[in-house]
């Protein structure tokens, strides 16, 4: 856990919009959350839960207060027991399995949960927000499985951990131990919280998991787009490639501006300008150079929708019922479904693979003499007698492919294997978790195959030469690769360096374009 003041900024929840960043901030912790204040929010916060006392006492029955869930809909609560149902609704959710997610991801979804919540349309108490904004205060992170939720309604099973932890029950990890969250709470004297009619639905009756989860998705893959754009740029100079594959005219005339963008990134790199004078007398490139532009444009052009359906879904109220205090309306609906995420996850997952499995293309020919233009099999940096028994690349390469393979098998969209549960009452779901986690596990292997890439392109840059005539911007990079593996030489183990490698583009460390 960081010191307070180590982060570099505070992100406010008072019901107005925030951005994927906001939330990819807070789980890093680079900047704090903190709760609104302001007595104008917290009335409207309880004005909520003050509307759910009054039809308990005036009508005696409220969905999810006075009746079971669900297909149990029908079935009355008394109203002398009804304080009980949240327990019962956050006990018998506790059947998630699989691993949990991770410490970045927990954050993720706990304030996303938060800042759904603090629209103010949940019936919840303002002293619910408070608590819940203390977790991630404190750095109290509820252990969830990753396994178990159907996207509808809501996160149901994932999001049963965070309402357990709030009442003090279940496992949390909190300074690096896995603790149970009675103890955690007895060390820093904060009481457990007795959740009210209505408040288990609300925190459980949402998309909180998959959204907190896209949220870091999209990030990671924007910064994906960029990466595998200046791995494109240094593949193409170890491979003599014809830069006017890239030329501002070319790309005029089929005009999608991300493609373009990345033509123009590309452009820059190998400092093709008017002036330049024309070196293509190799006409045409093979694909994976020629077309980057119109792969990595895909994700490029998607990254602006992909950005509005995942924070239009982190803004909003996505629970069941809305409770509309000021109007005095209770609106039951389907805001718990999560197709919205489920599409955007299907197709980002998507997209991303396609990089993995450009990257891996350009990987080949950079390996093969057949095709490599004059480079050493495999960018062997040896030279004379022991060349023969240095292999350089060769089994990174074949591992990348290994990786691109794994990536492009979990393209298959999930949000199309709905299946009916819950006694047919959710007989349509959105699947949206799946979708969340596949992408996620997308990323990290397309990650891991630009980690092999880069290595590969600098070192066949390295091999041409030249460097002083590169741009300045490729030239940062190469030296940056450089700080975590050194060129390669004598055959060595090179797993330690790709984590590293992995590592600093999991953290987005090098600054593209």
């Amino acid at each position: 856990m960081k010191n307070p003041s180590e982060t570099s900024r505070t992100i406010v929840f008072d019901g107005c919009p925030l951005r994927i960043e906001d939330i990819g901030l807070i789980a890093a912790e680079q900047a704090q959350a903190e709760l609104s204040r302001d007595p104008a929010f917290i009335e409207r916060i309880d004005k909520g839960a003050r509307f759910i006392d009054k039809l308990l006492s005036e009508q005696g029955f409220v969905y999810g207060v006075t009746t079971g869930f669900g297909d149990s809909c029908t079935v009355p609560i008394p109203l002398d027991r009804v304080n009980e149902l949240s327990r019962h609704l956050y006990t018998f959710h506790g059947c998630g399995l699989g691993e949990y997610f991770n410490a970045e991801e927990t954050r993720a979804i706990l304030a996303t949960r938060l800042n759904s919540l603090a629209q103010g349309y949940s019936g919840v108490r303002y002293l619910l927000l408070e608590r819940l904004a203390g977790l991630l205060e404190h750095d109290i992170l509820p252990l969830i499985p990753k396994e178990g939720s159907v996207g509808a309604s809501g996160d149901l099973t994932p999001l049963s951990y965070v309402a357990a932890v709030l009442a003090g029950e279940r496992e949390v990890l909190y300074r690096g131990e896995r603790l149970a969250a009675a103890a955690v709470f007895a060390r820093l004297g904060i009481e457990p919280l007795t959740l009210k009619p209505k408040e288990g639905l609300a925190i459980m009756n949402g998309t909180a998991a998959m959204t907190g989860v896209a949220c870091l998705a999209f990030q990671r893959a924007e910064y994906l787009s960029r990466l595998a754009t200046r791995i494109t740029s240094l593949a193409s100079i170890a491979l003599h490639g014809n830069a006017y594959h890239y030329d501002e005219k070319l790309f005029t005339v089929k005009p999608h501006p991300g493609q373009s963008r990345v033509a123009g990134r590309i452009r820059a790199d190998l400092q093709l300008t008017e002036a330049a004078p024309r070196n293509d007398t190799r006409l045409q490139d093979r694909y994976s150079l020629r077309c980057a532009p119109h792969v990595i444009g895909v994700l490029e052009d998607s990254l602006p929708w992909l950005r509005q359906f995942i924070e239009n879904e982190l803004n909003s109220a996505n629970d069941n019922p809305i409770i509309d205090a000021e109007g005095e309306h209770v609106l039951h609906g389907g805001h718990f479904y999560g197709g919205h995420i489920a599409f955007a996850m299907d197709s980002l997952k998507t997209a991303v693979a396609n990089l993995a499995d450009l990257m891996d293309r350009q990987m080949a020919q950079l390996m093969d003499p057949k095709f490599n233009f004059g480079l050493r099999a495999n960018l062997s940096g040896v030279t004379g007698p022991a060349s023969g028994l240095n292999h350089g690349f060769k089994a990174v390469q074949i591992a990348a492919s290994a990786w691109t393979a794994e990536a492009l098998k979990l393209t298959l969209p999930a949000s199309v294997f709905s299946r009916s549960t819950e006694c047919h009452n959710q007989d349509k779901v959105s699947m949206g978790t799946i979708a969340a986690r596949d992408a996620i596990r997308v990323i990290e292997l397309t990650e891991q195959v630009a980690a092999a890439a880069l290595l590969a392109a600098v070192q066949g840059a390295e091999l041409r030469e030249g460097l002083d005539a590169l741009s300045p911007a490729v030239v940062r990079t190469i030296r940056q690769v450089r700080e975590q593996s050194a060129f390669l030489s004598e055959d060595r183990g090179l797993d330690k360096e790709l984590r590293a490698i992995v590592n600093r583009i999991g953290e987005r460390h090098w600054d593209l374009y």
